[in-house]
């Protein structure tokens, strides 16, 4: 019996190490499915943020051009980090639309007065429904949405040089876009 107990801390470890190693192998270990993916882009219910015009509609989902629908809020690091990409995207003439997430419109305004405003146009889920029905994981997440308003991608974290060069850039070329 001392002997299998013996045997039994290095077999677990074993397994465990095995799990890793298996765990690390797949394809894409940050993808997370999204039930949208492919489907027309849910409905677009938001409010005006104050001092940032009019807040997007579904028609501008499906007036014929490829776009990001990107979804941030001023407390959250990683929309901080990806913010500088999304303005080089706005520059090269692509289309973003942004919901801001669950947060306080004051603080929004102040997020995009200090690092720039790279939204065609934006608007504000205050209580989350919008997102909830776009099955957003958390933000920051951006949607490559076609011409006809279907959704292309979703990409689920910030907007780094090799996501947009890996995956948004092949979802846009596929959408039509650029």
């Amino acid at each position: 019996m001392s002997r299998i107990l013996l045997l039994l801390p290095p077999a677990i470890f074993a397994v465990m190490a095995g799990l890793f190693l298996w765990g690390m192998n797949r394809d894409d270990p940050t993808a997370l499915p999204s039930a949208i993916a492919g489907q027309p882009a849910p409905p677009v219910v938001l409010t005006p943020l104050p001092g940032q015009g009019p807040a997007f509609d579904d028609a501008r989902l499906r007036d014929g051009q490829v776009k990001l629908v990107n979804y941030w809020a001023s407390w959250c690091a990683p929309c901080r980090v990806e913010h500088p990409n999304l303005e080089a995207l706005a520059e090269e003439g692509l289309a973003i639309y942004g919901v801001n997430y669950k947060d306080d419109p004051e603080k929004a305004v102040a997020f995009l007065e200090e690092l720039g405003n790279p939204y065609t146009a934006i608007g504000a889920d205050g209580s989350g429904r919008m997102a909830l029905d776009w099955g957003l994981y958390g933000v920051p997440e951006t949607y490559v949405i076609d011409g006809a308003g279907k959704v292309v991608l979703r990409f689920a974290g910030p907007l780094t040089q090799r996501a947009i060069e890996e995956q948004i850039r092949p979802a846009l070329a596929a959408a039509g876009g650029q």
